[in-house]
Formats: structure tokens, C-alpha cells, sequence
């Protein structure tokens, strides 16, 4: 698929996430109800989820028939060669609790490459966008053209995590806690809005891990297309999620990958 022709189907993308994150703010802030996906560890969803889902997989059949589709709540669908992968809120915990670094994820991928990627956040009016060529925000103000921080120096760096023991094994949760002292500033929280800041030139680091294909493949386009790089422990696309690290350049990467590797593989 040519840079041409991803940038039309993003164009598309774009009108229809914008138009599912609409129902998002149906329930943003008001008193909904909750399901536990997974009682004992509290995985929530809701009924926003269901339906921006629902939505979103109606539109892209219609616009692009034949394509395969992933989605968190309504798991894969087709055989194509393109996929369309879903995550309707990203950072359910967030929307449920008021704060707003939740999102609608939306990317176009391969199997072993991620092409194109959008998240909106419909309460900020907020769209960012990798269109194989460039990221873009897209808001109130008009649109900008993205570029992430070149500092290659560590000890400058601000990191996020959603959450540090949201790691597979303490081997992991040790090598963040490395990683993390290096750094100027850790700051936690931020779901998918603080991938879209390493695009914005905002943050330098994202590490975290358990993560699905859904949470990542639709953000790797923005933050590479801005400049960044984005793996997993192996220093590959993470295309099924897995951990990932996230960096504004390839020298914050390298740095950070050596840590969490060495600390992992001892």
C-alpha cells in the first residue's frame, strides 16, 4: 500500500472515529453502568465500548469490504490481507473515573507492520493521526504537524506508565523501577493520551507491559511517523502487544531497551 493511498484510507478513518467518539460522550462523567471482564483483576467495560465498536466495525465494512477487523470487545473477523484493529476506549479505568487520558484507537495494519493509526479523544475535541508520512493533530485550533522530542539524553527524559505493576513479572517491574530512576520525571496514568504525547514532542518514554494488540499496533504510526520508535522487549514491532517501549527517539530507545533487557535477562 503506497503512503498515497494510506493517507486516503486514514482520511476515512478519521471521519468515522471521529463520528463513534460522539456515543463516548454519552456516558463521559454520567452515572453508567459496569461490567467486570475479568472479576478478581477488574477489567472493566461498558456499554460506550460496545457500541463505538459496533459502530466503527459497521463503517469500516462499509468503506472498505473485504478488510480483516480486531476489536477488544468483539474479538477478529475476515481473512484480508489489511486489518483494522479496535480499541473503542482505550483506558475504560480512566473513563469511568472522570479523567480524560482514555481514547478511541483505530489502526491499519499487516501482520507484521502497523501503517497507519489514529486517537481521539472526543472530550478534548483531540485527533492525532500517523498517516504513513507525517502525524498530525487535529483539534479546535486547526491542524499541526507533529514531531517528537530529540533530546537523546536519559537523564532529561520524562516517562510514563499507566501503572507499575501492570508488568508480566517482577523481573519487569524491577527493570522499569532502573529505568524509571534514570529519568528527570515519572509520571503515571495516561493510557493511550501519553503515546499521543510522545508524537506531541511532550514525553520522551512509555513503558509499560500486558498489553494487547488493540492498545498498541494503532499507536505506533503516530509516534513513528513523529519521529519516535516504538518495540517490544525484542526490539520488534509490537504487533501483539506484549511489553512495549516508546520513545521519542531512537537513542531514548536504545537506552531504555538495554535496561529493560539487561534487567529482564540477568
Amino acid at each position: 500500500m503506497t503512503s498515497a493511498e494510506i493517507k486516503e484510507h486514514m482520511d476515512i478513518a478519521r471521519e468515522l472515529v471521529e463520528d463513534a467518539g460522539k456515543i463516548a460522550l454519552e456516558y463521559f462523567r454520567k452515572t453508567m453502568d459496569v461490567d467486570d471482564k475479568m472479576p478478581g483483576y477488574f477489567d472493566p467495560v461498558t456499554e460506550a465500548d460496545k457500541r463505538i465498536e459496533e459502530n466503527l466495525r459497521e463503517g469500516l465494512t462499509k468503506a472498505f469490504p473485504g478488510y480483516s477487523i480486531l476489536g477488544e470487545e468483539y474479538g477478529s473477523e475476515g481473512e484480508g490481507e489489511y486489518r483494522w484493529v479496535i480499541d473503542p476506549i482505550d483506558g475504560t479505568r480512566a473513563f469511568i473515573s472522570g479523567t480524560t487520558g482514555w481514547g478511541v484507537l483505530l489502526g491499519l495494519a499487516t501482520d507484521d507492520q502497523c501503517l497507519g493509526g489514529l486517537m481521539h479523544q472526543p472530550f478534548t475535541r483531540e485527533t492525532f493521526l500517523g498517516d504513513g508520512s507525517a502525524a498530525w493533530l487535529h483539534n479546535d485550533s486547526g491542524t499541526l504537524q507533529l514531531n517528537s522530542r530529540q533530546d537523546p539524553d536519559l537523564s532529561h527524559a520524562t516517562i510514563f506508565c499507566t501503572h507499575p505493576l501492570l508488568f508480566s513479572s517482577e523481573e519487569e517491574r524491577n527493570a522499569f523501577q532502573e529505568l524509571s530512576s534514570q529519568c528527570r520525571l515519572q509520571r503515571y496514568g495516561g493510557d493511550c493520551y501519553s503515546y499521543a504525547l510522545v508524537a506531541h514532542g511532550c514525553v520522551d518514554l512509555v513503558v509499560e507491559g500486558l498489553l494487547q494488540a488493540y492498545d498498541i499496533v494503532p499507536l505506533v504510526p503516530i509516534i513513528e511517523a513523529a519521529g519516535g520508535i516504538v518495540t517490544n522487549l525484542d526490539g520488534n514491532p509490537p504487533m501483539n502487544g506484549g511489553t512495549v517501549v516508546a520513545a521519542a527517539n531512537k537513542e531514548i530507545h536504545a537506552q531504555a531497551l538495554d535496561i529493560m533487557q539487561a534487567s529482564t535477562r540477568a
